[in-house]
């Protein structure tokens, strides 16, 4: 039953993330995994960037004042069911985040730590980590890394994280930081068959849970993990359990990858509209 079902009858998601010029992924690809999903998403800009399919250019952070400002605003009125967040870019902006989401908290928080876009460029400076990992990760309700984010997070090397043991390994250690639920993504994983997997670990899970995937043959995937983390928290906003919101969102990320397209010379974006084309996530209630 979601709360205050009578005075807000649309579930209501929140992403505190960065903006992306060429619309593949952060804000702008949460927002169209929101609408997609029935879920109304509202807004707290980290930074702008200046990014297109070959990568990002420029990225001007906002002030922390700023950020605390649209998180405070949102869920001062409208309030949300979940929130999500993505870029953060530096310590004061993680900071910031965790004390408004203290002061205003909300039923569910989905962490995805990005830290490297797809293009190699850092988006997290190397002095945050720590306060990611102080701060925020022990709020969430759910952290989504992949595997070069869980090992970054852990400070081991990617190659420690070879198989599917490997991530739950890693799951299981990501928990010891007082980190309620893990996923790992395992996109990064050396390729084994046409199969993908990812690794849900956590107090709502009664036992690792691997949830596999077609591996699809494309290299537009800008905006995986933003759709991914977003889709999550939407299903949550809608009242789904854990466990099947990951499930819901995986389908749902399976189906913008397949139908994704090539937007410009570089690294194409999904296509968030590609589950209507046939029954799917939006079938699971």
């Amino acid at each position: 039953m979601m709360r205050n079902a009578r005075r807000h009858p649309v579930p209501r998601a929140l992403t505190i993330a960065g903006s992306d010029s060429g619309g593949g992924a952060g804000i702008q690809a949460d927002l169209k995994t929101m609408q997609e999903l029935g879920v109304f998403g509202m807004s707290a800009i980290t930074a702008v960037t200046a990014q297109n399919s070959l990568g990002v250019q420029a990225v001007c952070p906002l002030t922390p004042e700023i950020v605390a400002a649209q998180i405070d605003s949102v869920l001062g009125d409208i309030g949300a069911d979940a929130v999500k967040t993505g870029m953060l870019h530096d310590q004061s902006v993680i900071e910031a985040v965790a004390d408004a989401l203290e002061r205003r908290p909300v039923p569910s928080l989905i962490v995805d730590p990005v830290m490297i876009a797809k293009s190699g460029d850092r988006l997290l400076r190397a002095d945050a980590a720590d306060a990611l990992k102080r701060r925020l990760l022990p709020m969430a309700e759910l952290i989504t890394p992949n595997i070069p984010e869980a090992c970054a997070l852990l400070g081991i090397a990617e190659s420690e994280v070879r198989t599917e043991q490997d991530m739950i390994d890693a799951a299981r250690e990501l928990l010891a930081l007082g980190i309620r639920n893990a996923l790992i993504k395992g996109g990064h994983l050396p390729a084994a068959g046409d199969m993908c997997v990812d690794v849900l670990c956590g107090a709502d899970a009664e036992e690792p849970v691997l949830i596999r995937a077609p591996r699809v043959a494309t290299r537009h995937t800008h905006g995986t993990g933003c759709t991914l983390s977003a889709a999550i928290a939407a299903f949550r906003a809608r009242g789904m359990p854990l466990a099947r919101a990951v499930r819901a969102a995986r389908r749902f990320l399976g189906e913008a990858v397949a139908q994704a397209v090539p937007t410009g010379a570089g690294i194409g974006s999904l296509w968030h509209a590609a589950h209507r084309m046939k029954p799917s996530a939006m079938a699971e209630t």
